[in-house]
């Protein structure tokens, strides 16, 4: 059985992970341990990164959806409970954008909350 040697396999290992650590300062960039340990500390803040980024942008949508729906006379949760029960499916993203660049048909939006949250009013006072 002829005896293999790895050459080509851990030169390749370590070009990719060099290759990754292009652009860090000092030794991190150019020896290999030390690029080894950034890089893999960098790819977990960048995976922690990804995380975060669906959280802040959560937050801000309905940071801006809250603002809207206080000018037309609502609050974000009772606008939120209202385009539940008018039975309206739009996510946050579409409301927040709705809500920033077309305030004509946000303030139309709300009005039908508004409708809604009555005729559910006027239900349970009947009941």
């Amino acid at each position: 059985m002829p005896r293999a040697k790895r050459g080509n396999k851990r030169l390749e290992k370590r070009k990719k992970i060099l290759k990754l650590a292009k652009g860090y300062r000092g030794t991190k960039s150019k020896l290999y341990r030390s690029a080894k340990e950034s890089v893999e500390r960098g790819l977990n803040f960048a995976y922690t990164g990804r995380k975060l980024k669906k959280r802040d942008f959560r937050s801000l949508w309905i940071v801006r959806i809250g603002a809207a729906a206080r000018q037309n006379g609502l609050n974000y949760s009772q606008f939120m409970h209202g385009l539940k029960v008018a039975g309206i499916e739009l996510d946050r993203k579409v409301l927040a954008d709705l809500a920033v660049h077309e305030t004509e048909a946000f303030a139309d939006l709300a009005g039908q909350v508004k409708k809604a949250l009555d005729n559910e009013q006027q239900q349970r006072a009947a009941a």
